[in-house]
């Protein structure tokens, strides 16, 4: 075999094994979306039929689905040579991974995030040729689900306990008298500014985002949370220079790159903040420049870059249309067109995010 057949063979090969994957993915979504994880987690081994019966599902798709979930090894199954008597149970450690949402290894919610971008494909793929944006709500609720579920855990397990004692000064601000407050930037569904009150009781946060369905989700998690005396929510554009300011922390999480203004929102932040007040940025974690040579890390951020976040950074103008992969030598560049007079990158380790505190 040649060099040319042993490369095309390889790539055949990846392609398959691809596709395989996303399946994979998508019956992910399946047992998330209709809490068969959580039923087996909790009641397990299970035959189809019992596991049908707690879900209120059809036993034959029950089969099918668990069947499919033994031989991609995410579930195991009993060796009864009867298949209606055959039961199936979550491995060991599986569960952190499916059903336990506080979990840094809570992973389910990528299926949500695969039938988010795959719904928007037909205007992506017309974007292509106009070189127009797709707008956020395109999405639909299955990637705002996604974007919230899948960072809710970082919020909950590392902000308050690991990264703002990292910055210089600010947990002694947001843990001290007057009470401090705080302009959450592209908040979301919420779980940021939610992460913030939880950690630090005395502080009031903002929660401003431009999308109406995820400032609802957020109001209704703030409540639920029990911190909704202390967070507010609003629609409103980060960008919007008509913003009251004076806050102790304004903060933006992993939204800078996907604004079609970024410049623009970075000379909103140092307006809010007041004279002594503190901007913090957390953004994507790549290479300095382009490389070929990258991890899966830097390989996922690319698989989101021209079906999401180059969209959705090109819907409206000036459309900077900086894509996922915001470097640290365009962040700075940013930071410094808005007024800023230097970037600080902080000494926080994650595998997805690189924090920068804006100064001058």
């Amino acid at each position: 075999m040649d060099a040319n057949e042993t490369a095309r063979d390889t790539l055949a090969e990846r392609l398959l094994d691809a596709c395989v994957a996303g399946l994979d993915l998508l019956h992910v979504y399946v047992g998330d979306q209709l809490g068969l994880y959580h039923v087996l987690a909790a009641h397990g081994p299970l035959t189809a039929a019992q596991l049908a019966g707690r879900c209120a599902i059809h036993p034959r798709y029950a089969q099918e689905w668990l069947h499919q979930q033994a031989v991609a090894g995410i579930l195991t199954c009993g060796d009864e040579p009867d298949e209606q008597q055959r039961r199936f149970s979550m491995p060991p450690g599986h569960d952190e991974v499916l059903v336990n949402d506080a979990s840094l290894a809570f992973m389910a919610p990528l299926g949500e995030g695969f039938l988010g971008v795959a719904r928007a494909l037909p205007q992506v793929l017309a974007a292509f040729t106009t070189g127009d944006g797709v707008a956020f709500s395109a999405y639909g609720k299955e990637l705002r689900s996604f974007i919230a579920r899948i960072n809710r855990p970082m919020f909950t397990n590392l902000l308050a306990e690991d990264w703002f004692p990292r910055v210089p000064g600010l947990a002694e601000r947001l843990s001290a008298q007057p009470a401090a407050r705080v302009a959450d930037i592209g908040c979301g569904s919420g779980w940021s500014s939610i992460a913030i009150a939880l950690g630090f009781p005395l502080v009031h946060v903002t929660g401003l985002d431009l999308d109406d369905a995820s400032i609802a989700d957020a109001a209704a998690n703030a409540k639920t949370a029990g911190v909704a005396d202390r967070v507010s929510f609003r629609v409103a554009d980060g960008a919007d220079p008509q913003l009251p300011g004076g806050f102790d922390l304004v903060c933006a999480f992993e939204t800078i790159h996907d604004m079609c203004d970024p410049v623009a929102a970075l000379r909103a932040m140092r307006s809010l903040r007041a004279p002594a007040g503190t901007v913090l940025v957390a953004d994507e974690r790549v290479a300095d420049a382009f490389t070929t040579d990258v991890g899966a890390g830097e390989r996922f951020q690319w698989g989101w870059s021209a079906l999401h976040c180059l969209p959705t950074a090109l819907s409206a103008p000036p459309a900077a249309g900086t894509g996922t992969l915001i470097r640290t030598p365009a962040l700075r560049r940013y930071a410094q067109a808005a007024g800023f007079a230097g970037v600080e990158v902080l000494p926080i380790e994650n595998d997805f995010w690189r924090f920068y505190r804006l100064v001058g």
